[in-house]
């Protein structure tokens, strides 16, 4: 028993060492991406594996966008299927239908970002009438929003209708879905702990109260929307050229639920929770892929336990020292010190 503690102590101040060295991070980063370059170019991976790590940075993009606005937030949104679908429609009409096809890789960059572009002008629209309401009321609305572009899209024959939309090359590569999760992440993070960000929380915390406080909390809720509904549409555009093939059912309901699933398992209020629950939720599904469509029911089952024994998730409202500004460890260590001298 003793020894076992004596680990788990060592691996304690050794994790707190590592947190602690915050130029590890950059420079992790850095050796990540010309990995994935030189997996990319040589082929260094199985297919297989370079698909499900390309799956674990698109899910790490739709679980930190859908973290801003039900984790840190704290309202309730179940539409972002729908953002995702408008960001892979618009990204795969371009690439198929627009741009030259031997200009397609080099002008795919554009058509990702213009599918984050028309998911937040699309979210601006969603907005404007969802936050009129509070609670409960969101979640009806963005979930009314999932199923009408549903059913919009399997109603447009340019897109392909019920049948789907293919014609997209593999454009979605490992450097790309790196550089877009670690985008992703980068701008949620300074988002998060900007002054802006400091509205966000206190909506979460008390929205009358902050309102009280001079944060104009409509103003808040619209941009941390739309820059929410921006990164679906980009995890969309990518999951399109990966697959290479969309369709309207790819954007339902279940796939929200997923996403759902994803924020609440890793925690939420946290980006190290949003990665962690990407990438277990992403890994688990593929390990538990031989037993059929059972593992659509262990999964769910899985999050009632989650939410019965550790309701806030793995991490939740914690977060990585990795990822949390010096001024504000500072400052929590000042407030600490002086409540330890009372």
């Amino acid at each position: 028993m003793e020894n076992r503690e004596d680990i788990l102590q060592t691996v304690t101040q050794l994790w707190r060492k590592l947190m602690r060295m915050r130029w590890l991070l950059p420079a992790l980063l850095a050796f990540i991406f010309l990995t994935s370059l030189a997996v990319h170019h040589f082929e260094l991976l199985d297919l297989y594996i370079q698909l499900i790590l390309m799956y674990v940075g698109i899910n790490i993009i739709l679980t930190l966008s859908l973290n801003l606005i039900n984790g840190y937030m704290g309202e309730f949104s179940v539409g972002h299927a729908g953002f995702m679908a408008i960001g892979a429609y618009i990204a795969s009409f371009l690439t198929v239908r627009v741009f030259p096809a031997h200009m397609a890789v080099w002008l795919f960059p554009l058509a990702v970002l213009a599918g984050g572009i028309g998911a937040a002008i699309v979210g601006l629209i969603v907005a404007f009438p969802s936050f009129k309401t509070r609670g409960d009321y969101l979640a009806i609305v963005t979930l009314a929003f999932g199923m009408i572009v549903k059913s919009a899209i399997e109603n447009i024959d340019t897109l392909g209708g019920p049948r789907g939309f293919l014609g997209m090359e593999k454009l979605s590569t490992l450097p790309w879905v790196f550089f877009w999760a670690a985008l992703s992440v980068w701008a949620i993070r300074n988002l998060v702990y900007s002054n802006f960000g400091r509205g966000v929380l206190s909506i979460r915390e008390d929205e009358i109260a902050s309102d009280l406080m001079s944060v104009n909390t409509k103003e808040v809720k619209i941009i941390a929307f739309v820059v929410s509904s921006f990164f679906a549409g980009v995890a969309g555009a990518l999951f399109a050229h990966l697959l290479q093939f969309i369709n309207p059912r790819a954007f339902d309901i279940i796939k929200s639920t997923d996403i759902l699933i994803m924020v609440y398992l890793g925690g939420i209020g946290s980006i190290a929770g949003s990665i962690l629950g990407a990438t277990i939720y992403t890994v688990l599904l593929e390990v538990l892929r031989p037993m059929g469509i059972w593992r659509m029911v262990f999964m769910p089952l899985m999050l009632v336990m989650l939410m019965i024994f550790r309701p806030k998730g793995i991490m939740g409202l914690k977060e990585f020292r990795w990822f949390v500004p010096i001024r504000d460890l500072f400052a929590s260590r000042l407030w600490r010190e002086k409540r330890e001298d009372r």
